[in-house]
């Protein structure tokens, strides 16, 4: 297999053609209406928003910052414009039950004037009722039922008086009540006289007595009905009284809210309930009570007045309150109460007929919510209640709204790892959530994407309300746009990072008095964002650079390579080399893999070794067994490691150990190798080959060192300008290779060598070389294996 050839200039880097770009600066293109790139979310979008079956709410996912809030907000606002804006709704006071207030529905807007107008015939029946109490028509027909009264008590006393006189018998009022006494000539007769009367007169006279109390005593008991009667009849005069007061607002509310039926049966329990309360309104001095007036005036839950479309809510703290709403409470002397119009509702009543928006991490973070959520998209109805009620915790009593049907559309908003979760254990998940919208995290980048990429940045400008941009530097920040998703034919679609770069061009633009951003601030940009974030790789730089970290960059060592790797430290990421070491001697065919035996190996890495093992078996073992005890090891790394990029790296350094053979060290090695010995892709290529040139150079000039890499990795590179400077002046070298031998040539400068019909390696070649060593391994594991026999046999002989 032909080596490869080092890398071009063009090859490590795709830089953007600024003929390509027909403008002059970014205030000559226009507003991009739908995001590039995202037509699978678009389309999933539509479809959920639209269909109306039920379950279908949409989950959409995708990395952090990728701008999911922004642009799913924006496509519903426009989506919601098109439809009827829901209903209002109310809680009003129940006259039957009062601790479950009732829910009514009004048409859009309406819900405003039902609450005034029910503020106003409070008002009215505040003032309206007490007046009624005080006119002269209701005060003479009182005075006419009370005198009426006294007269039918006065009349049987009366009666009984009259009828005692004709008796010569007088009627005496004391203090204990009434009493009777014999009279003659209309003188009560004295005791001492009434002692010498015959036996014949006193019976009568005391039969007469007797009778006349007994009338008496009936008379008086007729006095508390008679009372009662006309307070009777005083009630019916309130109530008639407080119905001609009623009648002419009453009368006009009903009139005009004639099309709402509900509306009407409402008011007619208005109008009795204030009819069967009117002696509370005729205390003149205080006015009728507080609680009472209340009663009559309407908690105005959803008010869709201002709502044109239906409505988009965006709730940030989904908690069960904030989402189903709550009845809040008030102190009073030391006491807390509670009525209908202390309800509130939640984002869920507010969505209510159009789209909730949430955070799926932060709904899930919140006690209950989650649960609440589901329960509310599978009942079809918004029940408020306190989660201490919901759940038993307490066992006071407290109000029971009446449910509000709800339809909303749920749009969950999380990445793709909480999907898949939420599929996996929750049941519920899939049957509410059914549409699944996924973010794009690159666009495709070709010569048909320039004008729209130029757009979507022009209207993150305008939208940060930032200078324009001039030509070049929009280029240049396309350029970086295929950095930040590591591939030459992608662009990033992430546009927290787009517009953290725009802002801080716009800054140092803004700095350098220059009225448009120009292709230097957007490259200052980078380079402040980069120097932030650049004290650890420093720190690390400067380890390496004082010895204490021991890479060589230069000579030629016995298996010793440098690897490369890459460190991810929040939002920043930096490449490093790490020495490589590796040890062989005759053994049973192990491969210690010394980072697993220490526990700071992860599996993929274990299994990278695994793989090299077979390979070393497949490809010089022939059909015997492989005679090796190896191992290898990341000299000076004390933290985990993981993955398979170093497989290439341990493979060479392990043959170099057998073989005896040096390797280049002014060469860094990544690439992950199948058991065949193919080279596979890995991550991080930008930052591995950039963190090896930054030791290189700080090491001393830069001269005749490379990189190893995947040759199916070029086309992710994007690499600094210093480093493709180097690569112009042949200072720096990268090779592209497909096979673990191309790398075995590049690090040793000896022919691998391919093996004939016979698995016989060509003479002198590298893998001769390691063939022979493996042979003369085996015959010491024999020459090992037949004395140990012996000694056992000979042993076993003395033994008998």
């Amino acid at each position: 297999m032909p080596l490869p050839a080092p890398l071009t200039e063009a090859q490590v880097y795709h830089g953007c053609p600024v003929e390509r770009l027909d403008f002059v600066t970014t205030d000559d293109l226009k507003d991009l209406e739908r995001p590039c790139g995202q037509d699978r979310v678009l389309r999933a979008l539509e479809f959920g928003a639209s269909v109306q079956a039920g379950g279908f709410n949409l989950f959409v996912l995708g990395p952090s910052g990728a701008g999911k809030h922004e642009l799913v907000e924006r496509f519903l606002s426009q989506h919601a414009a098109r439809q009827p804006e829901p209903p209002d709704w109310c809680h009003v006071y129940n006259f039957r039950f009062s601790d479950r207030p009732k829910a009514i529905r009004l048409p859009a807007g309406e819900g405003r004037q039902f609450k005034k107008d029910l503020s106003d015939l409070a008002e009215e029946l505040r003032t309206a009722i007490p007046a009624t109490f005080e006119s002269e028509e209701y005060q003479a027909r009182l005075q006419e039922l009370q005198e009426e009264m006294t007269k039918r008590q006065h009349q049987g006393l009366s009666d009984i008086q009259e009828e005692a006189n004709r008796n010569n018998i007088a009627m005496i009022t004391t203090p204990a009540g009434f009493t009777f006494a014999p009279m003659r000539k209309g003188e009560v007769i004295d005791p001492e006289e009434y002692k010498n009367f015959s036996d014949e007169e006193k019976q009568l006279i005391e039969s007469k007595v007797e009778d006349l109390q007994k009338k008496l005593q009936q008379t008086i008991q007729q006095i508390p009905r008679l009372r009662k009667e006309v307070r009777e009849r005083i009630h019916a005069l309130n109530e008639e009284m407080v119905q001609l007061t009623l009648g002419g607002p009453i009368g006009e509310l009903r009139e005009k809210w004639l099309h709402l039926s509900h509306v009407v049966d409402y008011l007619d329990a208005v109008r009795e309930d204030v009819v069967e309360h009117a002696e509370a309104f005729q205390d003149s001095d205080n006015g009728p009570p507080v609680g009472l007036l209340a009663r009559y005036r309407a908690n105005l839950l959803v008010d869709n007045a201002d709502t044109v479309g239906a409505p988009v809510i965006y709730e940030d703290l989904p908690n069960h309150q904030h989402l189903a709403g709550q009845i809040e409470h008030r102190a009073h002397q030391g006491n807390l109460y509670t009525d209908f119009t202390l309800i509130r509702g939640g984002s869920m009543h507010r969505a209510n007929g159009g789209y909730l928006i949430i955070d799926a991490r932060r709904v899930l973070t919140q006690p209950m919510a989650w649960e609440s959520l589901k329960r509310i998209l599978f009942s079809g109805e918004i029940r408020i209640e306190s989660l201490e009620h919901l759940y038993g915790l307490v066992s006071t009593v407290s109000l029971q709204p009446e449910p509000i049907p709800v339809s909303v559309k749920v749009v969950l908003l999380g990445d793709r790892m909480l999907y898949y979760l939420l599929s996996h254990y929750d049941p519920d998940f899939l049957d509410l959530f059914k549409v699944e919208a996924d973010f794009e995290d690159d666009l495709d980048r070709n010569d048909d994407c320039y004008e729209l990429y130029s757009r979507m940045i022009a209207t993150m400008a305008r939208a940060l309300k930032m200078r324009p941009l001039e030509r070049d530097a929009v280029a240049r920040l396309i350029e970086h746009a295929s950095r930040l998703a590591a591939d030459q034919r992608k662009l990033t679609a992430h546009d927290r990072v787009l517009r953290d770069i725009l802002s801080e061009a716009d800054h140092w633009a803004g700095q350098s008095g220059a009225d448009t951003v120009e292709a230097e601030h957007i490259q200052q940009a980078i380079n402040e964002r980069e120097y932030r974030a650049s004290r650890v790789r420093e720190q690390s730089r400067e380890q390496i650079s004082r010895g204490v970290v021991m890479i060589a960059t230069e000579g030629e060592e016995v298996a010793q390579v440098n690897g490369l790797s890459v460190l991810r430290l929040g939002a920043s990421m930096f490449g490093q080399p790490t020495r490589i070491t590796a040890t062989a001697r005759p053994g049973k065919g192990q491969v210690v893999d010394i980072e697993r035996e220490a526990k700071l190996g992860g599996p993929i890495h274990s299994k990278a070794v695994m793989i090299l093992s077979r390979f070393l078996a497949s490809r010089y073992a022939g059909e015997g067994e492989l005679s090796l005890s190896a191992s290898l090891a990341f000299e000076q790394s004390y933290g985990g490691v993981e993955g398979d990029s170093a497989s290439v790296a341990e493979t060479c350094v392990l043959l170099s150990a057998i073989a005896r053979i040096p390797l280049k060290q002014s060469f860094a090695v990544t690439g992950s190798m199948n058991q065949h010995g193919e080279v596979q892709a890995v991550g991080g290529v930008n930052e591995k080959i950039e963190g090896f040139f930054d030791v290189c150079r700080e090491a001393g000039e830069v001269r005749e060192q490379g990189v190893l890499m995947p040759a199916s990795n070029v086309e992710h590179l994007m690499l600094r300008t210093d480093v493709r400077q180097a690569i112009v002046d042949d200072r720096f070298r990268i090779y592209p290779v497909s096979d673990i031998n191309q790398a075995i040539e590049l690090l040793t400068g000896l022919e691998a060598g391919e093996p004939d019909s016979n698995g016989e390696f060509p003479e002198n070649s590298f893998n001769r070389k390691v063939a022979e060593r493996l042979k003369q391994f085996a015959e010491a594991s024999k020459k090992q294996d037949d004395n140990g026999k012996a000694n056992n046999n000979s042993g076993s002989g003395d033994s008998g």
